[in-house]
């Protein structure tokens, strides 16, 4: 993860796989905020949902909020997929995201950094779990047509 910390993933869960680091796009997005081209209202809009998600769903981080300075930041992990079905778009804790591994085939994790002070708030990373990606599971390569 950006800033020196790093993000309360799942290590212990194998079946964690396709990762996706948005640092770069962080560190651009940063670099204007600090350049005056982007203003700092624009990217501190954390909606309430996403700011009661990390009161109630969030796990702290290491790493202080680059906007305000004034607090560490709290990650949320948010799940999507089809078999999932009402629990899709929810937030979940690192132990639900590991139950929910063992459970279900496979689903995606987006993990938001988020500042419960200035609303600072961006993508960090994505990821896939699932018993799909476990040893001995259906292999999830596909081609570049499907």
């Amino acid at each position: 993860m950006a800033g020196g910390g790093t993000a309360r993933t799942l290590g212990d869960v194998r079946t964690q796989r396709q990762v996706v680091d948005y640092a770069l796009q962080r560190r651009a997005l940063l670099a204007d905020v600090y350049a005056g081209r982007v203003g700092v209202m624009e990217v501190c809009d954390a909606s309430p949902y996403l700011l009661r998600a990390a009161k109630f769903h969030g796990e702290p981080s290491a790493v202080t909020c680059p906007v305000c300075r004034k607090e560490p930041l709290t990650l949320v992990s948010w799940v999507y997929g089809d078999e999932l079905k009402h629990a899709s778009g929810s937030a979940r804790g690192s132990e639900e995201l590991a139950k929910m591994a063992t459970l279900f085939q496979e689903f995606s994790v987006y993990v938001v950094e988020v500042c419960r002070t200035c609303s600072w708030n961006h993508l960090v990373q994505s990821y896939v779990l699932g018993k799909r990606g476990a040893r001995g599971g259906r292999s999830t390569r596909r081609t570049a047509a499907e």
